[in-house]
């Protein structure tokens, strides 16, 4: 509708030569670019880059916006200005504009047509606070005039939300719904299934909430090769944006060919994703926390060991819809620690007594290890204990008491937190310390321990182990687990490399 590619690369910086630059790398990438005008510094810029404008002749299709700061942008000069601009862009080679409703509201259609008749107008409302009442009212009003498409931009604070504004477009011609927020995400990626799908992606700047980088669009979900054949996978939980999963999973699918995505699905209210299972057609998902053990009520089936355990980290979306849960948290701590120290008679330590926790609980003492659990709530840590054969323990005798190995299964220390450990170094009294967490790899827990010449072990060995088993679940193939896991170190370099870069610029 809009131009010759779905996906829409979105250019946004302070400077005329920052801009640019965010032009060329797009146009390497994609065929159809939004220039965020609004984003220049001041006037001076915006005349600054029109100009540069005249050397690109690159053939894609470049939609100016120059939204005014009361319909949200980032503009604060005048309607006239704003319409002078998106003229000069038009002439220097933008074949579309953007114009927001409240500027249409304030200008006479005739003034429009003669100053920018040469583009092909967008004409956009944008709700950044909540979904609005009327979309239908909106749509109508957005048509007044004719222009040659209409885009209604709006927060979503539920899939429930983001199926509404969806479920309304498809019934409506020439408009681009776009949904907003957070949870927002996988929606804006899976919009890329429909033939006259169409998907924004930052170049550097996120300029609306939810939004992908055209990098991770195009490389991690492959955006590119979406179509309605397109199986979806997923992962739930609150937080969810630090996640690694779609990284490794998504690499498995792509060296095995599949038509295959898996997205990552910030999930306040567990029913609101279970009722959206069907709407986007996943076929199975993995769980993380606070999930794990209130899914259980959702499920129609369950792996009997992880009834036992009571979490479940996997589920399959079998042919009716029904849900059948699996926990592969289980498989990650043997594979991980049976490598590293002998299970059976070992004295180990457990952190935590919620879901996580207790697949380590489990898994240790099917395999011979005496469990003690230690946990901030001792009601649960006695549960756990209980159901394992182990022992509860209270914090004050950690620097009393030995033990083979500490596991945290706490969230503890994990980003953004990473300063943070379930314990301090005096209380690791072992000879190994396993941290579950996997990003960072190295925790503030496993630092303390090393100071100490403690044997360490990073979360991201369990991380690999119970994704692989998951990935084999859903497809029912071989996990091609070496390229998943150098998927996986790659993005926590990324990560790392960047974080020592913000440190030495405060310093």
């Amino acid at each position: 509708m809009l131009g010759h590619n779905k996906l829409c690369a979105v250019a946004a910086a302070s400077t005329a030569q920052d801009l640019y630059r965010q032009l060329r790398l797009a146009a390497r990438q994609t065929r159809t670019i939004e220039l965020r005008l609004d984003w220049l510094a001041n006037d001076r810029e915006v005349d600054r880059f029109l100009a540069k404008m005249k050397a690109f002749h690159l053939n894609v299709t470049l939609i100016a916006t120059l939204r005014r700061l009361q319909a949200g942008g980032r503009y604060r000069g005048s309607i006239a200005k704003q319409l002078f601009y998106l003229a000069e862009a038009i002439r220097a080679g933008c074949r579309w504009y953007d114009l927001e409703i409240e500027t249409v509201r304030q200008c006479p259609s005739e003034l429009i047509e003669a100053l920018l008749g040469e583009g092909q107008q967008l004409r956009s409302a944008h709700f950044f606070r909540r979904m609005p009442r009327g979309l239908g009212r909106i749509a109508r009003e957005l048509q007044r005039g004719g222009p040659d498409a209409i885009k209604i931009a709006a927060r979503c604070d539920s899939l429930a939300d983001v199926w509404k504004l969806e479920r309304f477009a498809r019934k409506q011609k020439n408009l681009v719904a776009i949904p907003m927020g957070d949870v927002a995400l996988p929606a804006r990626v899976l919009a890329l299934r429909a033939r006259s799908g169409f998907a924004y992606a930052p170049v550097e700047n996120a300029t609306a909430p939810g939004q992908t980088s055209l990098d991770e669009l195009r490389s991690l979900y492959r955006g590119d090769h979406i179509n309605s054949q397109t199986r979806v996978y997923g992962v739930i939980g609150d937080p969810i944006a630090h996640s690694l999963s779609p990284a490794m999973q998504n690499a498995g699918f792509i060296a095995r060919r599949m038509n295959a995505i898996y997205l990552p699905f910030h999930v306040e209210d567990l029913k609101d994703f279970i009722d959206s299972i069907p709407r986007f057609g996943i076929r199975g998902f993995s769980v993380t926390l606070p999930h794990k053990r209130s899914i259980l009520n959702y499920l129609d089936g369950c792996d009997r060991l992880a009834a036992k355990i009571g979490a479940v980290n996997t589920v399959v979306v079998r042919g009716a819809g029904g849900l059948y849960g699996y926990n592969t948290d289980y498989v990650g701590v043997l594979r991980t620690l049976q490598s590293r120290m002998p299970l059976a008679k070992s004295r180990v330590l457990i952190i935590g007594a919620g879901g996580a926790a207790r697949a380590v609980a489990f898994a240790l003492a099917r395999a011979g290890s005496a469990v003690c659990v230690l946990a901030r709530r001792s009601k649960q840590a006695t549960q756990l204990a209980k159901a394992v054969d182990g022992e509860a323990i209270a914090r004050p005798r950690l620097q009393h008491e030995f033990f083979d190995a500490i596991v945290n299964a706490t969230p503890v220390g994990m980003f953004p937190a990473v300063g943070e450990s379930p314990l301090e170094a005096r209380e690791l009294n072992c000879r190994l310390v396993f941290d579950t967490i996997y990003r960072p790899r190295v925790t503030r827990l496993l630092e303390l321990a090393a100071r100490r010449g403690v044997e360490t072990v990073s979360g991201v060995e369990m991380f690999l182990a119970q994704g692989t088993a998951q990935w084999e679940i859903w497809t029912g193939e071989r996990a091609p687990a070496e390229v998943m896991r150098r998927a996986v170190l790659a993005a926590l370099r990324r990560e790392e490399t960047s974080a020592r870069g913000r440190t030495q610029g405060v310093r």
